[in-house]
């Protein structure tokens, strides 16, 4: 995992992995790339017998964010095995959250 720390790591530390590996086949259809090596997923809670995703957008008008959410919470869900639910976070995203932020877009 990232440098991040979800809750669900701290509680549930079973479930963190294979849950971070199942978020990785959710992709950013713009920029191809998974939603883990981005850093948009920010927190992730497993309690009361349901989860919460906190995760962010790379930009604040992403055309794609209702399907990037929408895929999120159903591998979320049927990795987790509870109901998940998305809750879009108030950070600002930038290239730091990134797994490898020395990567060249050609787009700086």
């Amino acid at each position: 995992m990232s440098d991040l720390k979800w809750k669900i790591e701290e509680t549930h530390p079973e479930k963190a992995e294979k849950l971070e590996a199942d978020l990785r086949e959710v992709i950013d259809p713009e920029l191809g790339m998974n939603i883990i090596q981005l850093g948009l997923v920010r927190n992730v809670i497993l309690q009361d017998e349901k989860a919460k995703v906190t995760m962010i957008m790379t930009t604040p008008f992403c055309p794609y964010a209702p399907q990037i959410m929408e895929s999120c919470r159903a591998k979320a869900e049927e990795s987790l095995d509870y109901p998940t639910e998305i809750e879009l976070g108030d950070e600002v995203w930038n290239r730091s959250f990134m797994e490898n932020d020395q990567e060249d877009w050609g787009l700086y």
